[in-house]
């Protein structure tokens, strides 16, 4: 009789604990179904997409109750990608804007850096700008930022007949280069140090020259969604500026997600981080003059004399709605 009633209680035991874990997983069940589904296009994995990085590193687009993919995509697919529905967002400066001025229903409405992270560099035996007249350079894909940039830079120096071919990735660009496929490319800081220790020769850096704005790998979603799913694009841009400030408070942490995502050392990726640090925004905005300045070297791609109201091109509304939310909230990274 006792050994029945001690198998009786080990079997209401068992019972109650198989209960309990289908419960758990039912909860977990529920808790991923709430969790909204939202992906978001990058045309590389480089150093200014720190602000996704640390967002999804750090768990801040799942604080918000999103499961966010980052999924890489180039500059002129992914703005087709965004217009056509197939991604919610795209992380774009010039290839973005370029669009928006162009007529596609777009807006800016995150900015993580406010000036160009990327330098040409080109074979030893080529010594300047000028001697790329005839020469072929890299670029990530024809309409984006950098090539805009680099055909900016080249109209102002007078220099003719470059080719500019499409390459893909930095790391596409670097082998480009190493194996004489192209003889010079613009690249990313992180490209930049490892040309470097190439034997690569910079022959232009955007980002000392300090004459141009640019607003590299910011956050661009369609005009519709702004006004059918205004919460969506707030849960974004509040995880993306958790991201920002911590990466401009915290220099460690920052280094160590930098290394793992682009899979490099902690003290190399420490380099690329004081590469760009000066050149963060404060807030996630951009001022009126940086957005003026941003849209300049633009114009001409894009067929204009002047630029259409910045209104129809950017709304920081809900970044600066998102500082005064985290300012109440006492929140810090």
């Amino acid at each position: 009789m006792r050994c029945f009633c001690l198998l009786w209680a080990q079997r209401n035991k068992l019972k109650a604990l198989v209960g309990f874990v289908a419960l758990l997983s039912l909860y977990d069940l529920a808790a991923a179904q709430e969790m909204k589904k939202v992906r978001i296009a990058i045309p590389a994995m480089t150093t200014s997409a720190i602000s996704h990085f640390v967002a999804r590193e750090m768990g801040y687009w799942r604080e918000e109750g999103l499961d966010s993919e980052l999924v890489l995509m180039r500059a002129a697919t992914s703005v087709t990608a965004v217009v056509s529905r197939n991604v919610e967002f795209t992380t774009l400066g010039g290839g973005g804007l370029l669009a928006i001025l162009r007529g596609l229903p777009l807006r800016l409405v995150f900015a993580t850096f406010n000036r160009p992270h990327y330098a040409i560099y080109a074979r030893p035996d080529i010594r300047s700008i000028q001697e790329l007249k005839g020469k072929k350079v890299g670029v990530s894909s024809i309409g984006s930022g950098p090539d805009s940039l680099l055909q900016d830079l080249l109209n102002k120096r007078g220099v003719k007949e470059v080719a500019i071919l499409a390459v893909g990735t930095g790391g596409e660009r670097i082998l480009a280069l190493k194996t004489g496929f192209v003889d010079a490319a613009i690249l990313s800081p992180w490209e930049k140090l490892v040309a470097e220790e190439a034997g690569f020769r910079e022959l232009f850096s955007f980002l000392k020259e300090g004459n141009y704005a640019d607003l590299p790998n910011s956050l661009i979603v369609r005009e519709e969604m702004i006004k059918t799913d205004p919460s969506l694009v707030e849960k974004i841009v509040r995880g993306n500026l958790k991201g920002l400030l911590y990466f401009r408070e915290n220099r460690l942490g920052t280094s160590k997600i930098l290394a793992r995502v682009l899979r490099e050392n902690e003290p190399y990726a420490a380099r690329l981080y004081d590469d760009i640090r000066l050149s963060a925004t404060e807030d996630g905005t951009a001022n009126e003059e940086e957005q003026k300045s941003s849209l300049l070297y633009l114009l001409e791609r894009a067929g204009l004399k002047q630029p259409p109201p910045l209104d129809k091109i950017f709304d920081f509304s809900f970044a600066r709605k998102a500082l005064r939310d985290l300012k109440n909230r006492g929140w810090k990274p």
